[in-house]
């Protein structure tokens, strides 16, 4: 293992020869920052000190800016009239405030919980006062949603950190860094810990704790994705998600570059792209489709050929865009299974997605999965049942106390799915989306995909949802592509023409767009509402 986790750190870069000084300031940094989430840019801004570190819509940040201006951060914080926060909430979109935010509160000590940026006040008031967050940083366009969450906590710090309007608001990220500038925060014994937050389609998400996975899931990311130190990558995948903050944060510790924006868009990725050279895109899967949606004129202005990944994780990728942007921009895709409470599960390679574009991928290494069933009997290869799996992520359980479902040491993934021949992961969808219709077992999944494959089906989305007489029922919500007629009618034949006439939904719904949060989730509790239109 030691033997061949040196050969993959030399094979990207990690290990290199640099100059004796370095290794000195490399190793003072460790042992300022300790073995933290954020210890990789403390160790970028000894070892590439000049490389920029952010690229934002405000410009470039080098690795020693982005270091001078987190410790000038965390001084202001431990300065604050209510003392030092124990607990910190992050509500911000991409840039530099964020990443800013997050390394201060990190060398205070505090406890770190990243917000979506998608929360609503009641939502957010109630995940501000389960995780007891005693200063809040967040953007001008949340003031709304964070004014309604702590009307009833006067006594939390609120800093805001992106702001068109700097003179209206008495405390910000900048003004606190200008004010506290060359200053280093006060030495701390308290290790913080990160506190990420479960999707909570269904219902309000769950803080889940992390131990981290060490060297193992290190080497796991870098024998799979061709990761490079000391080149760009472009994060557009939002970095308060688990899977936006984990590239971010490999990012630094690699010395890259990061290129980001504030709000997703299309065609500024792809320049974003082309304009800095960048080997590396991360991305959620909604956004290959968003890319695949431009004009082929406009997209085609780009060429995207500096990239050797493009790299997405947090919900289903859809085979059919996978299979057109390799074609259109190379064998690239690397379609990561990651759970928030369980890391890095499986990656499916390019070669993996040519052969199965629906792949989740063969498991990481380092990480065991098991199918199993009902009684925790494993299923034979093909057959459906419960995700099970075992790695060094160790998950430390819920804020709330609560835990996860173990079986002989492996942990359930909250999924089921089957595994191949090949030894291919599919995932086939929550454990709790399966429905019995009529005495029938139905994963919602297997319909998704059959209406997908109709010509006039851009996008569609299947669910469950309570029926008096059958017990549950399916509903699908599609989106028809652009010019088309198709009828329900039309697609409820094509459906019952390639599965059998129980799965079969009842209502299919066409929107014009389905409704996602800021990860590219589908929110199942906004295609709720439409049912209860449609009643």
């Amino acid at each position: 293992m030691a033997f061949g986790l040196l050969g993959t750190l030399v094979r990207a870069g990690i290990i290199a020869p640099l100059r004796p000084d370095k290794y000195v300031r490399m190793a003072a940094a460790i042992r300022r920052e300790g073995l933290s989430f954020t210890m990789g840019f403390a160790l970028a801004a000894q070892r590439c000190p000049n490389r920029a570190a952010l690229i934002d819509e405000l410009g470039s940040l080098t690795f020693r800016e982005l270091d001078q201006r987190a410790d000038a951060l965390a001084s202001a914080l431990q300065s604050l009239p209510g003392g030092t926060p124990t607990v910190v909430a992050i509500m911000c979109r991409n840039h530099r405030g964020f990443v800013e935010a997050l390394i201060a509160a990190n060398r205070i000590g505090a406890d770190v919980l990243l917000l979506n940026t998608s929360f609503a006040g009641p939502a957010l008031a109630d995940v501000v006062e389960r995780e007891g967050a005693d200063a809040v940083i967040y953007d001008e366009e949340f003031t709304e949603s964070v004014d309604r969450a702590l009307a009833d906590r006067p006594e939390t710090t609120r800093v805001v950190a992106w702001t068109d309007h700097p003179d209206s608001h008495a405390t910000t990220v900048e003004k606190l860094i200008t004010s506290h500038r060359g200053e280093r925060p006060a030495r701390t014994e308290h290790t913080g810990r990160l506190i990420l937050l479960t999707s909570g389609t269904t219902g309000n998400p769950k803080g889940a704790k992390h131990s981290g996975g060490g060297a193992t899931e290190l080497k796991a990311i870098l024998d799979r994705v061709p990761w490079h130190t000391e080149e760009t990558t472009v994060v557009v995948a939002p970095m308060f998600h688990a899977w936006g903050f984990s590239q971010l944060v490999f990012a630094a510790s690699l010395g890259c570059t990061i290129a980001t924006r504030r709000k997703f868009d299309p065609e500024a990725t792809l320049d974003l792209v082309d304009r800095y050279q960048a080997t590396g895109l991360c991305v959620v899967p909604v956004m290959f489709d968003r890319i695949m949606d431009l004009p082929d004129d406009v997209r085609r202005r780009y060429s995207g050929r500096s990239l050797k990944f493009a790299t997405a994780s947090g919900s289903r990728m859809r085979p059919d865009v996978v299979t057109r942007f390799m074609d259109e921009f190379g064998d690239i895709i690397y379609n990561n299974y990651n759970a928030t409470e369980a890391g890095m599960i499986a990656t499916a390679t390019p070669e993996d997605l040519r052969a199965a574009p629906d792949t989740a991928g063969k498991p990481a290494v380092g990480t065991e999965i098991r199918i199993l069933d009902g009684d925790h009997r494993p299923v034979p290869t093909g057959e459906v049942g419960q995700i099970f799996v075992r790695n060094s992520n160790r998950f430390d359980g819920y804020t709330s106390g609560a835990g996860k479902d173990f079986h002989d040491g492996f942990m359930a993934s909250g999924d089921v799915g089957r595994l191949d021949e090949a030894g291919r992961l599919y995932v086939v969808g929550r454990d709790d989306e399966m429905i019995v219709s009529g005495g029938e077992n139905v994963y919602p999944i297997e319909v998704e995909k059959t209406l997908a494959l109709h010509p006039g089906v851009a996008e569609a989305t299947v669910m469950g949802v309570d029926d008096e007489q059958y017990g549950q029922r399916l509903a699908a919500f599609v989106v028809l592509t652009q010019g088309d007629s198709a009828t329900v009618d039309d697609l409820k034949q094509h459906v019952r023409e390639n599965l059998a006439n129980y799965k079969v939904p009842r209502e299919i719904i066409v929107l014009d767009e389905l409704p996602r949060g800021s990860t590219g989730k589908i929110s199942r509790r906004d295609l709720l509402s439409h049912i209860d239109t449609q009643a």
